[in-house]
């Protein structure tokens, strides 16, 4: 009860973003509601064409429906928050949201880094296994593989949020950032946040140190036995079936290895120049990845790429039919759906 009635001093936070650059603001907008658009439409469509097509039902394009949700649901408790902020002076949230906000964003984040060791495995077996690849991942087996992902991310999620929310907050509520980054509010506590900042290195150290570490030994098991393949087109076709995963796996690490990993400049006259370039990159980091997530595994994909073009020809198709069939058409043509 003392933790909830000082908490309770502060009902709302103050969510900076680019207050302090209202010049960057419109632009920012465009480009940010823009590419959040494009999140919607790529990933919609990848999930529209992995569940339609029967021959899709397989257990990489059911991590890749899931991963596609999953950049949906992310980009969806932020970016709308973000685009808000733009268009407001003085962008306030209140402290139950910013908890809700806080949690997705932190249940999506642990969740695609589970999902994407989950796919690796697929992978390995794809390429290293391939006789035993039918039984070992059947759908007894890969649908409970991304349902515990789920519930991991969630349930980590729910552990730091719940941490972070009981903090008693006594005063200064300006976050200086897009959302309610786990961070960012801790460093409002005005308390110890040792014991939460421990309990965030075990949950880094789970969910991002053992999938980065789980990812890299299935590739060099993986690059391994594609050497080891006499023929060249051979070795094409086995690369061909992880090269989407693995970039996708690349362009995510990287942009975190990049933001949390660059040196911090010591030049207090740099401060606010490496704030606005911290704030941008991690703005860019959310949106950029989902992104281009359909766009790689649509174009290293083929059997994505033809449902594709077999949907939109069926699409045309209709139309077509439809077209011949309005009633101020003086001949009505017989259609033949395929």
């Amino acid at each position: 009860m003392e933790s909830a009635n000082q908490t309770g001093s502060v009902t709302e936070f103050i969510l900076l973003g680019l207050s302090a650059h209202p010049k960057l603001e419109k632009t920012f907008f465009v480009l940010i509601l823009l590419m959040y658009l494009a999140i919607l439409l790529g990933n919609g469509v990848l999930i529209l064409v992995t569940t339609l097509d029967s021959r899709l039902h397989k257990p990489m394009y059911f991590f890749l429906g899931n991963l596609s949700f999953l950049d949906i649901c992310y980009t969806a408790s932020s970016v709308p928050l973000i685009l808000d902020s733009f268009l407001t002076p003085r962008k306030t949230i209140p402290f139950s949201a910013c908890a809700v906000q806080m949690f997705l964003s932190f249940a999506m984040g642990a969740t695609e880094r589970v999902l994407l060791g989950m796919m690796a495995f697929d992978r390995y077996m794809a390429i290293c296994n391939p006789l035993r690849y039918p039984v070992v991942m059947s759908k007894a087996v890969y649908v409970p593989m991304a349902a515990s992902s789920w519930a991991a991310g969630s349930a980590a999620s729910m552990v730091q949020t719940s941490l972070a929310m009981r903090l008693p907050f006594c005063g200064d509520n300006v976050i200086n950032h897009f959302t309610c980054e786990i961070l960012a509010i801790l460093k409002l506590a005005c308390a110890d946040i040792s014991n939460d900042v421990i309990s965030m290195g075990v949950t880094n150290v789970i969910f991002l140190g053992i999938p980065v570490l789980f990812i890299f030994f299935s590739y060099v098991f993986n690059i391994a036995t594609i050497l080891r393949i006499p023929s060249a087109e051979g070795k094409k076709k086995a690369f061909s079936t992880c090269s989407a995963h693995l970039t996708v796996v690349v362009i995510f690490y990287g942009t975190i290895l990049f933001m949390y990993g660059k040196p911090k400049s010591k030049d207090p006259l740099g401060a606010d120049k490496q704030d606005l370039a911290d704030k941008l990159t991690s703005l860019f980091y959310g949106v950029v990845t989902p992104m281009f997530n359909p766009i790689i595994y649509s174009l290293r994909n083929k059997d994505v790429k033809a449902t594709m073009r077999n949907l939109v020809s069926r699409q045309h198709f209709t139309w077509w039919c439809l077209e011949d069939r309005c009633p101020w058409s003086s001949v009505s043509l017989g259609c033949f759906h395929p």
